[in-house]
């Protein structure tokens, strides 16, 4: 029996009392990958990308392992509601214009000391003082650095449109802007390399493509680190109390912690592992999360149904921002049909061996969307369900 049979079996009996659709989170998938992280940030620590998770008892769950220290979250309102469920030390990635946000930050003193907002732009600040109202609480910001790599004086770009602040002197810049605004307090960089993190360099069946964006991510670290330590060193002269610079994600965990500017890295989509997390040269994790759905027609030979299962990644379309079938071995979608808002056919040899009720497993290609499809995970250690949490959804919560 193959590892990935084995799991099978281990999945379909620890949720045999159960209907599908339903989700799951294998613990030990999820605790083995966690030690990889933190064997692999070589003793920096690991800020926990919320957004990839979406649970808070799984948020916890890592936070208690040595290596892992504070979230990084993605709205305003989701950094607010995890500060009052006592999370400590929070950074919002993303900038907001969330007023009502804003009001109770700057009025709350547990939530002003544990929130940290994104800030790379006056408007945004002037944004915050509008909304404050009676709030006179000291807003903690971070500045990002955009991270993109660019050739040919600008005209080749590589990266995500995140910050428009880019060279020493800009960072510079706008932290005397924020250090002599009344009402704010500078404590951290942050630093998102994306096309490095974010990208697999080793895409099954395309080594020419591989090769090329090896090639792309070597020239693109070796640019990023000499300019953020760079940035870090003309930040610090103006806010020499600068708590924190993070940087990196997932896929960079290596040459991110490596970087001496760098004193914390993120990563979340590891813990997961989705199907976009295959094509790394630099990590192998166990995915942890997958969702089931039940056979539910058998309409000819080497075919069956399942209900639904439609549920595409963000991200620019293509076929790999779809979820992939993936236990038992061997199923594939209909070309004609892919994955189904109510009906998904499947074909290939195993579909023979699938009756009706049966469960079929599939990973999400990107990790912690699949929590906004369902309100709760099992947890599984060994064949057992062992605990079933609610998912941000299943506490009432869908932040974007």
């Amino acid at each position: 029996m193959t590892v990935r049979a084995a799991d099978r079996a281990r999945y379909d009996r620890a949720t045999a009392h159960l209907d599908a659709p339903l989700a799951i989170v294998d613990l030990d998938a999820f605790d083995a990958n966690a030690d990889d992280l933190r064997r692999r940030a070589a003793g920096k620590p690991i800020r926990v990308a919320s957004k990839s998770v979406r649970c808070r008892a799984l948020l916890e769950r890592v936070l208690a392992r040595d290596g892992f220290a504070g979230l990084m979250s993605f709205t305003l309102a989701e950094s607010l509601w995890l500060a009052r469920s006592g999370f400590e030390d929070v950074l919002l990635a993303y900038p907001s214009a969330d007023r009502a946000g804003y009001a109770e930050l700057a009025s709350d003193p547990k939530l002003a000391a544990a929130v940290t907002v994104m800030v790379d732009d006056v408007a945004q600040l002037d944004l915050i003082d509008a909304a404050r109202g009676d709030g006179r609480e000291v807003v903690r910001v971070c500045l990002e650095l955009d991270t993109s790599l660019q050739m040919l004086g600008g005209r080749i770009r590589i990266g995500a449109l995140r910050s428009p602040l880019r060279s020493p002197a800009q960072l510079a810049d706008f932290a005397r802007t924020v250090t002599r605004r009344q009402g704010f307090k500078l404590v951290g960089i942050m630093a998102y390399e994306g096309h490095i993190a974010g990208v697999g360099d080793s895409v099954a069946g395309r080594p020419l493509r591989s090769r090329a964006i090896r090639l792309m991510q070597t020239t693109a670290r070796r640019e990023l680190a000499e300019r953020r330590a760079e940035v870090v060193r003309a930040v610090r002269a103006v806010a020499p109390d600068l708590e924190f610079v993070n940087g990196g994600g997932t896929g960079s965990v290596e040459s991110t912690v490596a970087e001496h500017a760098v004193t914390e890295v993120a990563a979340g989509s590891g813990l997961y592992v989705p199907r976009l997390f295959d094509n790394y040269t630099s990590f192998t994790g166990r995915p942890a999360a997958l969702f089931a759905q039940p056979v539910v027609r058998r309409p000819g030979v080497g075919v069956v149904t399942v209900l639904g299962g439609g549920y595409p990644a963000s991200g620019a379309p293509g076929v790999d921002r779809l979820p992939v079938p993936y236990l038992p071995e061997g199923l594939r979608y209909d070309p004609q049909e892919g994955p189904g808002e109510v009906q998904t056919p499947l074909i290939g040899a195993p579909a023979d061996d699938l009756l009706i009720g049966d469960k079929v497993w599939f990973r999400h290609a990107k990790a912690g969307e699949l929590c906004e499809r369902f309100d709760q995970l099992h947890l599984i250690e060994g064949d057992t369900v062992t605990e079933t949490v609610p998912t941000y959804r299943g506490e009432g919560h869908t932040f974007l």
